[in-house]
């Protein structure tokens, strides 16, 4: 197996035509938004292992609101109702952890974890009353003829929105985190509780108020997956991309346009690795190994840029 051809074969998946462009930039700004969520939990010390159970809530709103109010309310209306719902579903379920991690000391990362599964149980029985056509267990395309809920085209591009609206969370996190008080309340507690309290901060207001942000940023990437990508909604809708988003998070520091690069990057080479397993016929599973592989050089590799082992001197 040539080397170059593998490289190429990797360009190729991710870059080789208009479609795969933006299929690479549709499936980056998904990964981005949850990177985006999960990164005021985590600099707060918060392990959200959720992210997946709180983007199957905010999609199932999304897919709600589409499937009983779609012939109901205008096009813009139905959008932002979609948004405020899976927001809302997003927070509600990124609470629930805080508000036991905050007033019973509860273990947020099993708590949230557990929350994944409940989540995709609310999925499945949701699905047994909006299944199309009957009997499928599916709900297949969502409004496929009328496209209502569905978000527009912007400027010619059909995943314009998805960008806008997932570089405008970018934009506003970055802020958030490095120049507003509840930004510098979040690093202070996840620093040192003790400290935090010290200085007259009170924990259990940020620890809830940090997963509802959390949790609502996590929501809205389900409604830009249901209402911008794949118009429906199954217990797969989250694809794993809420634990990858985790590993974005990690590595860019917290940074939200560093997780812009990192984003790309994962999905870059997560397509790629596709069609490297498509090209050469490997086994289906193979480009989640290739992509397994890539991800932990990186990790191994952060774990020496941030640690240097030295021989001890006898």
């Amino acid at each position: 197996m040539n080397p170059v051809d593998v490289y190429k074969a990797i360009w190729d998946g991710a870059m080789g035509s208009e479609r795969r462009i933006w299929q690479t930039i549709r499936d980056t700004m998904v990964l981005l938004c949850i990177a985006i969520g999960l990164a005021p939990a985590f600099k707060m010390k918060f392990w959200n292992i959720g992210a997946e159970g709180q983007i199957l809530i905010g999609g199932a709103c999304s897919a709600a609101v589409m499937i009983y109010a779609g012939d109901k309310m205008s096009p813009v209306v139905l959008l932002i109702v979609m948004f405020v719902a899976s927001a809302l579903g997003g927070m509600i379920w990124g609470m629930i952890p805080a508000v036991f991690k905050a007033y019973w000391n509860t273990n947020e990362t099993l708590f949230t974890l557990m929350l994944n599964y409940v989540a995709m149980q609310v999925v499945t029985y949701c699905i047994v009353f909006w299944e199309n056509p009957k009997g499928s267990n599916t709900v297949g395309i969502i409004n496929q003829t009328t496209q209502a809920g569905w978000l527009p085209e912007l400027f010619g591009q059909k995943y314009g929105w998805n960008v806008l609206i997932v570089l405008i969370l970018t934009v506003g996190m970055f802020i958030y985190l490095k120049y507003c008080k509840q930004g510098y309340e979040i690093a202070v507690v996840g620093e040192s509780e003790n400290t935090a309290k010290y200085a007259g901060i009170h924990v259990k207001k940020v620890i809830i108020r940090t997963m509802a942000i959390s949790g609502a940023i996590c929501g809205i990437a389900g409604f830009v997956i249901v209402s911008g990508a794949s118009h429906t909604i199954s217990t797969a809708t989250a694809g794993g991309r809420g634990f990858t988003a985790i590993i974005v998070a990690w590595l860019s520091k917290f940074n939200t346009f560093i997780m812009v690069a990192v984003s790309f990057g994962i999905v870059f080479m997560n397509q790629g690795a596709v069609q490297i397993a498509t090209q050469y016929g490997l086994n289906e599973n193979a480009s989640d190994v290739i992509l397994g592989i890539i991800l932990f050089f990186l990790i191994g590799a952060e774990f020496f840029i941030n640690y240097r082992v030295k021989r001890a001197k006898k």
